[in-house]
């Protein structure tokens, strides 16, 4: 399974099945923090919901339909990071990604997102990349706009979080655009 480093001490990790116990103690923790922005939280309540998100996570990496990695320093899983699946006919993707609370602002999902980037516009041969994030998002914002994605647009109510809809701000990235020393 691959590794890509991220600076001296962290790396993406491909998750892999025996990622799943980490992945779910670190989900399961971080439940109050991820709330505010994630909605599957109440579909990942168990080990056994873990465990199929990396099972499906690695059918979609041996499909060649990008891949969902961990974000570690060390042994230590830090959050997660992700191209949702390849739409082949279009040579698109969207990335996707969280960090535990306690690693916030250290600049590791901006490094993580750089090198999905680089993946997917290098090793896949991509067109375009997406990232959404709520408006109110704005630490996810940051990071779509930190490596040069373009604000396409707002879309209303584009997601039932709990119990409220939020609004999504739209951002992309084609391959023209990118700079990787961005």
């Amino acid at each position: 399974m691959f590794t890509c480093p991220l600076s001296e001490d962290a790396y993406l990790k491909l998750l892999e099945r025996g990622d799943a116990p980490a992945l779910f103690d670190l989900t399961d923790r971080s439940r109050t923090h991820l709330r505010r922005w994630m909605p599957w939280l109440d579909q990942t309540v168990s080990f056994e919901q873990t465990e199929a998100f990396v099972t499906a996570s690695l059918r979609q990496y041996a499909d060649g339909l990008g891949y969902q990695a961990g974000i570690w320093r060390g042994a230590t899983l830090l959050g997660t990071a992700g191209l949702h699946p390849i739409d082949w006919p279009n040579r698109q993707s969207a990335l996707g990604y969280w960090i535990g609370a306690e690693n916030e602002g250290r600049g590791l999902v901006t490094m993580a997102c750089r090198a999905l980037l680089r993946a997917a516009f290098v090793e896949y041969g991509l067109h375009r990349m997406e990232l959404r994030a709520a408006t109110g998002n704005a630490r996810s914002r940051a990071v779509a706009e930190r490596l040069g994605f373009r604000l396409e647009g707002v879309v209303r109510d584009a997601e039932w979080l709990y119990d409220h809809y939020v609004d999504h701000a739209v951002y992309g990235l084609l391959e023209g655009e990118w700079r990787e020393e961005v």
